[in-house]
């Protein structure tokens, strides 16, 4: 008897929560999107540039999901102990909640959160090393949409790095496409 009546039940709520459901899938429509551009990271005095994508969605008006991947275009040389040592990155990425606040029809800001892994290489004098970096992160930005499907977007994110190693700043500019 308990199972008939919790069948019941719950085949009544089915039966009333669906048209809530198609109604609030309606009203927050998912939107994915790819960027493509360019990063500039400064950290400890080391400046490097890399290639960055993103492939997001966006669940509505103001959240989103989106994950990162980077690898560097532009190597800086610093100097540890008066000798000349070359920086490289190799390649980051992250995963990120992100908050958007609509100001205009086409256009948004956005603060972003999330968790990343930078690996750097070292050349000095012949001899290559290379490091791994765990850091969270932490952004806002904003975008621009010309039309209905292609935009550009600005954004600064903050790498704090866990456990020791300089933080870093991290300024991208990309052309944004939603599908």
């Amino acid at each position: 008897m308990k199972t008939l009546i919790a069948t019941a039940t719950a085949g009544l709520a089915a039966v009333i929560l669906a048209p809530a459901a198609a109604s609030a899938q309606d009203l927050t429509p998912v939107t994915t999107y790819g960027t493509a551009g360019y990063a500039a990271s400064e950290a400890d005095g080391v400046n490097l540039g890399a290639l960055q994508g993103r492939i997001g969605a966006r669940f509505g008006k103001y959240l989103g999901l989106e994950g990162e991947a980077a690898f560097g275009v532009n190597n800086d040389k610093t100097y540890v102990a008066g000798v000349p040592v070359k920086v490289d990155e190799t390649r980051q990425v992250a995963a990120y909640g992100v908050g958007y606040l609509p100001v205009a029809p086409n256009a948004d800001i956005f603060l972003r959160a999330g968790y990343g892994a930078t690996k750097l290489k070292a050349s000095v004098a012949g001899t290559t090393a290379s490091g791994d970096g765990d850091s969270w992160n932490y952004g806002v930005g904003g975008q621009y949409f010309f039309n209905d499907k292609n935009g550009v977007r600005a954004d600064y994110t903050r790498y704090d790095f866990v456990g020791s190693g300089p933080n870093a700043n991290v300024w991208a500019v990309s052309y944004v496409r939603k599908f």
